[in-house]
């Protein structure tokens, strides 16, 4: 049986594994498939953003800084994010349309999806993290929300800053955010766990992907060790059923063809950054 065989009504009939996937994913508003990616994979995914790295600067998707004389040294200036990759780089651009996380994604969303997003985490050891938040705070999906496509491209853990999630707070609404600590969290929007609930940590092995609902309050801590890097690919999408998303997001099929949708209010940038400190 495939996830597109059918029973006597008319019901998909999904593969055991899929199936539990999407009940965790309903229940919990995560679940992680492992090893969907091989570690082949993976290490050419880090081979090309090293590349793009040395290549220098891309306007609009890749901006890497130095450190203003007498400042602390920051890692995420010389290493800072890669927004949306896969509109300057083939390979990211298959990645984010690969065939595998579709398949997956139609189950988890119910149906055909399309992709709006794309970045790649470098942070390097030293590097802050990124506060509880939402994703859907940014990308202001309308109706529903999006869901996120989290690829490991190093073995993750607690030391390096690997993700936390909140579980049950994607049956939830938007939560409007705190201030972030600037010394923990490169960005500043903070979203505290609800009371009764708290963050897990979600350890991940290359070709690992965690998928993730809109609205699931998540984060990572800082990269505390002094040798290990946390790379890792992230994709968003939405259901071909939204009819409205942020302006930053610029949906396809996953075909690669353009869907253009109307944009939603208050949306913006996955993220809101603190002020650099480094010149621009």
């Amino acid at each position: 049986m495939t996830a597109t065989d059918s029973g006597a009504a008319g019901a998909p009939i999904l593969p055991e594994p899929l199936r539990r996937r999407a009940g965790e994913f309903e229940e919990q508003g995560f679940t992680v498939v492992r090893g969907l990616f091989g570690r082949d994979e993976t290490d050419r995914l880090c081979a090309e953003f090293a590349a793009l790295r040395t290549a220098g600067p891309v306007p609009g998707h890749f901006e890497p800084r130095a450190s203003a004389v007498g400042s602390p040294a920051d890692p995420l200036q010389t290493h800072p994010r890669v927004m949306h990759p896969h509109e300057i780089n083939a390979l990211a651009r298959d990645v984010l349309l690969d065939g595998r996380l579709r398949s997956i994604l139609e189950v988890l969303l119910g149906e055909e999806v399309l992709a709006a997003q794309s970045m790649f985490y470098f942070k390097p050891p030293g590097a802050r993290g990124q506060a509880l938040h939402q994703d859907n705070f940014y990308l202001r999906v309308e109706p529903g929300t999006c869901v996120a496509a989290w690829l490991a491209c190093d073995v993750i853990d607690r030391d390096n800053g690997g993700l936390e999630v909140v579980p049950g707070t994607h049956r939830m609404d938007l939560f409007c955010p705190e201030e972030a600590d600037e010394r923990l969290s490169f960005v500043r929007e903070f979203v505290p766990p609800p009371p009764g609930l708290s963050a897990v940590p979600v350890d991940m092995e290359p070709g690992d992907v965690l998928f993730f609902n809109g609205s699931l309050v998540h984060g990572s801590q800082p990269n505390r060790t002094t040798d290990r890097f946390r790379r890792s690919f992230i994709a968003h999408y939405v259901g071909r059923s939204a009819e409205r998303v942020g302006r930053h997001y610029r949906t396809l099929s996953m075909s690669g063809a353009r869907v253009p949708l109307p944009e939603s209010e208050g949306a913006g940038p996955c993220g809101t950054e603190f002020a650099p400190h480094g010149p621009h």
